[in-house]
């Protein structure tokens, strides 16, 4: 037993580690008997924690730890980056998946762009991000971030670049978040709706 004050006595707990997507935060599953239903998760430092209840499969466990990481995502993406915070995670971004080498002059929110998520002038060296982009998962605010990074490094869509983003684990799920608004945006409204 650990000295963690979630290790109660009487609340035996399992804990697991499991192998985060590269780049992303350690996890630690944590199984505990006196759970029966809830799962929870939380941030702790660099590692996040998911709490389970001990008799779920590992099926249920992947999936739950995949559910619990997107409520997260957009619990945080909920609070809006100002263009200074934009910048610096450009940076960092920047630095953990193309070396440092995208080097963005400006980066900031822009209400213009309705039709597209971001754009990238690499002459100017400047990154503008649609403001539809605010409140959505972190993940895909960082996706759309990397791909206008890689503007910077291969100007068109081309298979050189596709292969800079190759790195970010979760570009496949933020495409298809971004594909689900999109679609969503063209449904027509439901009969009897009202209009705001």
């Amino acid at each position: 037993m650990s000295a963690d004050p979630l290790h109660r006595a009487g609340a035996p707990q399992r804990s697991t580690k499991s192998q985060p997507p590269s780049g992303a935060s350690a996890i630690e599953v944590r199984r505990s008997d006196r759970r029966r239903r809830t799962v929870s998760a939380y941030r702790d430092g660099d590692r996040t924690v998911v709490l389970i209840p001990a008799r779920m499969s590992e099926a249920e466990e992947q999936r739950w730890v995949s559910v619990m990481l997107d409520k997260l995502a957009a619990q945080e993406s909920k609070r809006v980056l100002g263009d200074d915070e934009l910048a610096e995670r450009a940076g960092r971004l920047s630095e953990q998946y193309f070396q440092g080498r995208a080097r963005p002059a400006s980066v900031r929110w822009v209400t213009n762009q309705n039709t597209r998520w971001g754009s990238c002038t690499p002459s100017e060296g400047s990154i503008r991000l649609s403001h539809r982009l605010q409140g959505m998962p972190e993940y895909v605010v960082d996706y759309v971030l990397l791909h206008e990074l890689a503007h910077l490094l291969v100007p068109g869509h081309g298979p050189r670049f596709w292969r800079l983003l190759d790195g970010y684990p979760r570009t496949e799920r933020a495409r298809g978040y971004l594909e689900g608004v999109v679609a969503a945006d063209r449904l027509p409204h439901a009969p009897g709706a009202r209009d705001e």
